[in-house]
């Protein structure tokens, strides 16, 4: 069951929100705030009223988000939740799609466009609680946070991390560990998974900064790989090339030795 605390300074919209919070049965409690810092203040106490609990559980395990307030935006509320040692999970609700990509850099679990429709809101609550049910089972059974309620940092466990993507106007967001390559076009980079493909506005350059810590490796300057998706390393006359899935991409010279030389470290037991 999960402990929510929706946030937005339009009245109308914040009581809409919680109606469709508390009739959704995997909320266990849902309270409102009408601007940032009563949030903050909201938060603050629910944490350190159970900062592990006689169960282990923090106060707050989810936190619906507006974006345009006064005072402190959404965004700028959860950078300062980003750095609490347990934040609870965030969900943009906004009317403007145009924050996608600012949400994605904070880790936010869904982005949900206003209005609110209640099966979208529903699909954002089973990520929620998939998130904190992924926390709990990764947990040591002796960790003093090892609780069903207490969820994990966004995007710290394996294949927590996501990425938002534009798909005929919904904002939808897709897993990091779900894609096998990218490939830049333009200014613009095109993540290829098995099911398909999707462009965001985002340079090949800031993905290979952002997405190291995640096994993607620059092959050329036109691609970049996720290590764990290579099936084989192909020398051919000079030329370098990698076979992911069915696609053969080629290997830059300058990428070439440090490619094998991770590649055999990644085999190695």
């Amino acid at each position: 069951m999960l402990r929510a605390l929706a946030v937005d300074d339009e009245r109308p919209a914040l009581e809409e929100l919680l109606y469709l919070l508390r009739a959704d049965p995997r909320i266990t409690s849902a309270e409102g705030a009408t601007d940032a810092t009563d949030a903050l203040r909201r938060i603050t106490a629910a944490l350190d009223a159970a900062p592990g609990g006689d169960d282990g559980a923090s106060g707050l395990d989810v936190v619906f988000l507006d974006i345009n307030m006064a005072g402190l935006t959404g965004l700028e509320v959860a950078k300062l939740l980003a750095r609490f040692a347990h934040p609870p999970l965030i969900v943009f609700v906004t009317a403007h799609e145009g924050f996608a990509v600012q949400a994605f850099d904070l880790k936010a679990v869904d982005y949900v466009l206003k209005p609110v429709r209640r099966e979208r809101l529903a699909e954002a609550v089973r990520r929620v609680r998939d998130q904190v049910r992924t926390a709990r089972d990764l947990r040591p059974a002796d960790s003093p946070l090892a609780s069903p309620g207490r969820p994990a940092a966004p995007g710290t466990s394996p294949g927590g991390a996501q990425i938002a993507v534009e798909l005929g106007g919904v904002t939808r967001f897709v897993a990091i560990d779900s894609i096998t390559c990218v490939e830049a076009q333009g200014d613009y980079a095109r993540l290829h998974t098995a099911d398909g493909s999707h462009l965001v506005r985002i340079p090949l350059s800031t993905l290979e900064e952002r997405w190291s810590v995640h096994g993607f490796v620059r092959i050329h300057r036109s691609h970049l790989v996720a290590l764990a998706r290579i099936d084989e390393l192909r020398l051919d006359a000079g030329t370098t090339t990698v076979r992911v899935g069915t696609s053969e991409l080629p290997v830059s010279r300058r990428h070439a030795r440090q490619l094998r030389d991770l590649l055999i470290h990644h085999a190695r037991p």
